[in-house]
């Protein structure tokens, strides 16, 4: 436990991918239960504009439940879930 605090703070940083390979952004916060002693969420920002564009102001960012993590090393590995966040009808009218 002497080793945690260092490790969370190491998040901040850190690039976020879908297991898929998207960028998704750069984690800027964590955010902690501390009753709990664990992560509940990742504030991430600088945000991949393809995803996130339809749902989200520029210069915002978003929280990512901690439970989506798959692997933390280099860079940290998200269930594809945020992927289908992008809707193909709303990309279709887009283009359109």
């Amino acid at each position: 436990m002497d080793g945690t605090p260092q490790e969370i703070t190491s998040l901040v940083g850190r690039e976020v991918y879908s297991n898929n390979g998207v960028f998704v952004g750069e984690i800027e916060d964590v955010q902690l239960n501390l009753d709990a002693q664990q992560v509940t969420n990742l504030a991430v920002g600088e945000l991949n504009d393809e995803l996130f564009s339809s749902t989200v102001s520029p210069g915002e960012g978003v929280l990512i439940p901690y439970r989506w993590v798959r692997a933390v090393g280099d860079v940290v590995l998200i269930n594809s879930t945020i992927e289908r966040l992008k809707e193909p009808e709303e990309a279709e009218e887009a283009a359109v």
